[in-house]
């Protein structure tokens, strides 16, 4: 199904507006227009470049803007580097993109010196991202303060692998956003993978199953799972979320799912769960609905928490409080 792009700019354009005014946070579309007109074109030819030769740094940063949000809000806080912070934290550590913030940091630094947030560099470089795996594109609204804290602990906030719809709920409802909101956003598992580690126990060690494996795992697809994640194999391994189109977001993901082809016993349990599984069912029937949806939630999503006007600060560098 084509996706009218026109229509689909102007709804985007108008859920930006809509973000500031609800949320009333101070963040808003083209915040940098006159203190920094480039910011955004930077960051869009930054993540550009990075993901030619790398093209992992586009579900990476994706993550990271998730993982920032859940964790004292949307403040740039994961990218700070020392002992027990954020970015030491196990689903934290081994995100690829790192280094492409900071690349567009420096020429921000360059152009508009203590200008540009990173958590707004964050926030863009996601939809970029998006963009780039032939996803659709919104506004960001932008605005956004850096924070002084990042502690390696407060991680338990983000959703496991393994956690029951229940849990998840929960988490997201803590975060003000909904069951619908869940849906959309866990459905950016369309591109990227994930490790062995968090697959390997629907897959021989699953509870009172007479084969070992997670029943509601595709019977016919078990043994290719089993094939990339052997047994007492390489936990380190990497396998796509969606399996067949890792590397392009759109909606097969939610296809996956509705076959018990689901990777993660989390994402399935989106597929088997009745307060989800309407909404996986929403998106399988309507591309647009999906993409609409999801550009939706993550102008909602990074809103979370926000830090504005004398709150945080500018960082000279991501990596580093001032």
């Amino acid at each position: 199904m084509e996706v009218n792009k026109t229509f689909v700019m102007v709804m985007f354009s108008l859920l930006g507006l809509a973000a500031t005014l609800v949320h009333g946070q101070g963040t808003k579309v083209g915040f940098y227009s006159t203190t920094c007109p480039k910011a955004e074109s930077i960051v869009t030819s930054t993540v550009g470049t990075h993901f030619k030769t790398n093209p992992r740094i586009a579900p990476g940063i994706l993550r990271m803007h998730f993982h920032d949000c859940f964790v004292q809000g949307c403040d740039g806080s994961i990218l700070i580097e020392g002992s027990n912070t954020e970015k030491t934290a196990g689903p934290n550590s081994g995100i690829p993109g790192y280094n492409v913030i900071d690349d567009a940091k420096k020429q921000l630094e360059a152009a508009c010196p203590g200008v540009v947030s990173c958590a707004d560099i964050v926030a863009l470089a996601a939809r970029d991202s998006v963009v780039l795996t032939k996803g659709i594109s919104w506004q960001v609204p932008t605005g956004r303060r850096d924070g002084r804290v990042s502690l390696a602990s407060a991680t338990n906030n983000l959703p496991g692998p393994s956690e029951s719809i229940a849990s998840q709920t929960s988490k997201f409802k803590a975060k003000g956003l909904n069951t619908q909101d869940l849906v959309t956003l866990v459905g950016g598992h369309t591109i990227g993978t994930t490790s062995c580690l968090f697959v390997t126990g629907r897959l021989y060690n699953f509870p009172s199953s007479s084969n070992g494996a997670d029943p509601a795992i595709d019977p016919t697809f078990l043994p290719q799972l089993r094939a990339l994640c052997p047994q007492n194999g390489d936990s380190s391994k990497r396998l796509d979320l969606d399996n067949g189109s890792g590397s392009s977001f759109d909606t097969s993901y939610f296809t996956n799912l509705s076959k018990g082809r689901g990777i993660l016993a989390s994402d399935q349990l989106l597929w088997n769960d009745t307060s989800t599984k309407v909404f996986v069912q929403r998106y399988l029937q309507s591309v647009s609905s999906f993409n609409l949806e999801f550009a939706k939630a993550m102008v909602k999503m990074s809103n979370i928490g926000v830090k504005t006007g004398t709150q945080g600060e500018i960082r000279k560098v991501c990596t580093a409080i001032n």
